[in-house]
């Protein structure tokens, strides 16, 4: 038994250790603070409880139907990977040469254009929940992961496999709202090069991964076709 929990514990810190760089709640973080600004403190707080749910919910649809779609539509898990890592290179690059944020979120211009209508604009599910942390990078983790799982459930436990992916989901959600809340607050302490670092580090990590993906769906489509990897 003690065995399988640290299996668990294991898998839980290897997911939250891929998550966490691809969700980037910085990216939300800095959405907030641009999209908000005109926001009570009630409302503000509202919203972020609204994205919390929805980043939560996103991650895991994705986790449970995410194959079903995949199967429906015939998309293979190599083919899954080599698109996956290519849209994780893709906001790695951005956030490691980044342009301005809100101009390449197009649903940002309608917030804008109702802040300065003066109207209080839902930004909860877009652009904080989606694409903000649970994106398309994100969702294609989620499934490839998924995948990896499901082929070999020999490895962990059927119990850890239920139950990590919900303490995953749950903890990035936990850790996306004490980011929006604490905006403000991590704003001032790390200040505005601070936050632009850590995001460039989380960037040059994400394209790594992307690769690296791209890699992993090669050789397995050279495997299937019994072609040795040069």
């Amino acid at each position: 038994m003690l065995h399988e929990i640290a299996q668990l514990m294991g898998l839980v810190g290897v997911g939250l250790l891929l998550m966490l760089p691809l969700a980037n709640p910085l990216t939300s973080m800095s959405l907030l603070m641009a999209l908000g600004k005109s926001f009570t403190e009630e409302e503000r707080n509202r919203q972020i409880n609204q994205a919390t749910g929805y980043v939560i919910g996103i991650m895991l649809v994705a986790y449970y139907g995410g194959n079903l779609v995949m199967d429906a539509f015939g998309i293979s898990i190599p083919g899954l990977r080599i698109a996956g890592g290519l849209i994780v290179s893709y906001i790695g690059f951005s956030m490691l040469f980044p342009n301005n944020t809100l101009d390449s979120i197009p649903e940002a211009d309608q917030t804008a254009d109702a802040i300065r209508r003066r109207e209080t604009p839902n930004i909860a599910f877009v652009p904080l929940a989606l694409p903000g942390t649970a994106g398309p990078g994100t969702i294609a983790m989620i499934i490839s992961a998924t995948s990896t799982l499901k082929a070999s459930p020999e490895v962990y436990p059927v119990w850890v496999v239920l139950l990590s992916p919900l303490l995953i989901f749950f903890t990035l959600g936990g850790i996306f709202w004490i980011c929006l809340r604490s905006s403000k607050q991590l704003v001032t302490l790390a200040g505005p090069g601070g936050i632009e670092a850590i995001s460039r580090i989380m960037g040059f990590m994400l394209i790594c991964m992307g690769v690296q993906f791209v890699i992993n769906g090669i050789v397995e489509i050279t495997t299937s076709l019994h072609i040795p990897p040069q």
